[in-house]
């Protein structure tokens, strides 16, 4: 009973903090600490482990943030985020979470960060758009396609600043590719080829079922995914290997290379037409982990070009994004940018041509966008749109079908059981 009081307290303090106009921020009435500078950003952390971690440095480093809370379900997550905190600004006034509700319903903070597994996205991400708060959330975007255009919805209703963690946008080779691309200098392009990493990425850990720690609320962690027994080699990391919760590599890069393929070829609110595919699972049929180690997706684009997006040991040029042009390619990764001819790679963008929006610091362009009340440079329309072809890619790798994909209702052509896994059932009591 006291469990589910405080369950509704906390759903009632969110929804009272809807009636706020969402234009109003915490600084602007005064709510916040009064010790702060006026044009500081307060921001809350929710998951905290590797990548939120990462994330939660990057925060720590800019002046204009306070970090005043974190969250997370694993208790040593929690109190090694807020050591972290407490350290950068020489107090212990960071404040620890285990329920990510309660750090939304504090109308001090004006924006949260959110590294949570894929599974938890869509539900954290619509209640924090709920409450009023701007977000930089992981990728990829959400768990299926349904719940992505959910968290758009909310983000365009409450006009919530969003910034997806595809950080490659806001590397200057990238950029730069892409608008050699766009401005035609290999010419029209047909085909482009998107490389991800091949395999399961598991770390070693146990995969035993065994009762999960005392300072891991294990039930809390699953949340909407079905119930299954714990074991270390599930949760954190290994979580993007079991498909209750990721897609494996496809998802995990997807938001990453896709992003940026799309970026290149004007596709970033598109989609593919006409999508079909094959993969190889783990041959262990009792094993945890059962997203695909080899894939190959094949996407029919209305804008006269197929992606083939395939685990790297199927590409020929490896990891990273290879457009092929009628007059030549070009070739991207994190390591650098490549072309067909090294001339092309000195052509400069004349002031006439496609200069695409350009950010050198993703952190800081998600900042700089909450002060001023402008797009990101991966807002939350263009990270549905990345993530979309590997989600309808795995449908059709499921179905063993070539599926046709109706761009302006998101649903496929005449197809009902494509459609049922748009979706996905959510555990009670969990819903959005």
């Amino acid at each position: 009973m006291k469990k589910w009081q405080r369950r509704e307290f906390i759903k009632k303090t969110v929804a009272g903090l809807v009636a706020f106009p969402h234009i109003i921020k915490a600084s602007a009435i005064g709510l916040n600490n009064s010790t702060l500078p006026s044009n500081t950003i307060t921001i809350g952390c929710i998951g905290v482990g590797g990548m939120g971690t990462s994330n939660l440095k990057g925060f720590l480093a800019k002046k204009e943030v306070k970090v005043l809370a974190v969250c997370d379900v694993d208790q040593k997550h929690a109190e090694q985020a807020k050591a972290l905190v407490d350290q950068a600004y020489g107090n212990s006034d960071c404040q620890i979470y285990h329920d990510f509700r309660e750090l939304l319903a504090r109308p001090d903070i004006d924006a949260i960060m959110t590294a949570t597994p894929d599974h938890w996205h869509a539900l954290i991400a619509v209640a924090a758009a709920q409450a009023g708060k701007d977000i930089y959330a992981e990728k990829p975007l959400a768990y299926t396609i349904g719940e992505g255009r959910a968290i758009v919805k909310a983000v365009q209703k409450h006009g919530i600043i969003w910034q997806t963690g595809s950080w490659q946008r806001s590397q200057q080779h990238f950029r730069r590719a892409c608008e050699l691309v766009r401005n035609g200098r290999i010419g029209r392009v047909h085909t482009v080829r998107v490389g991800l990493p091949t395999g399961n990425g598991g770390q070693n850990a146990d995969t035993r079922p065994q009762q999960p720690p005392p300072w891991f609320d294990y039930d809390f962690w699953l949340g909407p995914a079905p119930w299954k027994p714990y074991s270390p080699g599930r949760c954190h990391w290994n979580f993007r290997w079991v498909s209750d919760y990721s897609g494996g590599q496809l998802t995990d890069w997807a938001g990453h290379h896709v992003d940026i393929a799309h970026w290149a070829m004007n596709t970033e609110r598109s989609a593919p037409r006409f999508i079909q595919g094959r993969a190889k699972f783990p041959e262990v049929k009792d094993g945890l982990y059962d997203t695909a180690e080899q894939y190959w997706i094949e996407a029919e684009y209305d804008e006269g070009f197929t992606m083939i997006i395939a685990d790297q040991q199927q590409q020929p040029k490896g990891m990273g994004v290879h457009f092929i042009g009628e007059k030549g390619w070009i070739h991207v990764n994190r390591q650098g940018v490549w072309a067909s001819d090294p001339d092309i790679l000195k052509s400069k963008i004349g002031p006439g041509e496609i200069h695409l929006y350009q950010s050198t610091d993703h952190i800081q362009n998600f900042l700089d966008s909450v002060k001023l009340r402008k797009p990101t440079i991966t807002s939350a329309e263009v990270a549905h749109h990345s993530i979309m072809p590997a989600h309808l890619g795995l449908i059709a790798i499921k179905l063993g079908q070539r599926l046709e994909w109706d761009i302006a209702s998101e649903r496929f052509v005449n197809n009902e059981l494509a459609n049922r896994l748009l979706w996905r059932p959510m555990r009670s009591p969990w819903t959005l």
